[in-house]
């Protein structure tokens, strides 16, 4: 049954095409100059069915909560989850929402000047305009009232988002919600996981922001666990 996103309650950008596209549990919300929705489509099923493939071959892949050998056979997709799951200390799914939403933005970018490709609340984009995506954050005060603005710039970047209070994904900590910005929603995907896992308190904040800082790519981190905030990097923090 499909389940209205409430990451997807801002309003569409006027001057680009936006359409969803669903297949299984993939769910991408997408704005692009013009309707790719069928190229879009095809790189969709392309991508989970090698990582389909992939599990079937390797079960570990997906079930895995801790880092995974490398595999020179692995698909470029799978390549590339194993990879920074290692370098951030999850498991390679801790990354799968934020590697399509990568993936699919690397194949249309050729296509079109502007892109913002959602996967569950994982965003890869590049822009030309100013845009600002909401922070959802459960029954934090601060819920739906901030926002991250991202101003122009000829490089995408990726702003992924784990909560340990909102939605299903697997999170062992208790922050409302934790979002990374940088070069990479993959690599920000698997981050947002990991320093969501080491907030269950208000005083883990400072080490998990901390923490983060360390790693290669990453520009920006908000964390919020009910009514406090840790904030660090290159980051637009604006009311909506």
């Amino acid at each position: 049954m499909y389940e209205e996103r409430f990451y997807r309650r801002i309003s569409k950008p006027a001057e680009l095409a936006c359409y969803e596209i669903r297949y299984k549990e993939t769910d991408l919300f997408c704005c692009t100059d013009s309707d790719l929705s069928p190229f879009i489509k095809e790189r969709v099923l392309f991508y989970r069915n090698q990582l389909e493939e992939y599990i079937r071959m390797k079960p570990s892949f997906q079930e895995s909560l801790a880092p995974i050998g490398d595999d020179r056979f692995a698909p470029a997709i799978a390549s590339e989850m194993i990879h920074a799951s290692a370098l951030i200390g999850v498991g390679p799914m801790a990354t799968v929402a934020g590697a399509i939403a990568e993936f699919v933005g690397r194949d249309i970018m050729p296509l079109t000047r502007d892109f913002i490709i959602e996967n569950g609340g994982d965003i890869y984009l590049r822009t030309s305009e100013r845009r600002t995506i909401q922070i959802h954050a459960g029954s934090s005060p601060f819920s739906g009232r901030l926002g991250i603005a991202l101003g122009p710039a000829p490089e995408p970047r990726g702003v992924c988002t784990s909560s340990g209070t909102v939605g299903h994904s697997l999170s062992f900590g208790k922050a409302d919600a934790v979002c990374v910005v940088g070069s990479s929603s993959l690599f920000a995907d698997g981050l947002a996981t990991c320093l969501g896992n080491s907030v269950k308190k208000k005083d883990d904040i400072a080490a998990a922001v901390e923490k983060g800082q360390r790693f290669p790519g990453v520009t920006g981190i908000l964390i919020i666990l009910g009514d406090q905030l840790g904030a660090w990097g290159d980051l637009d923090i604006v009311e909506i």
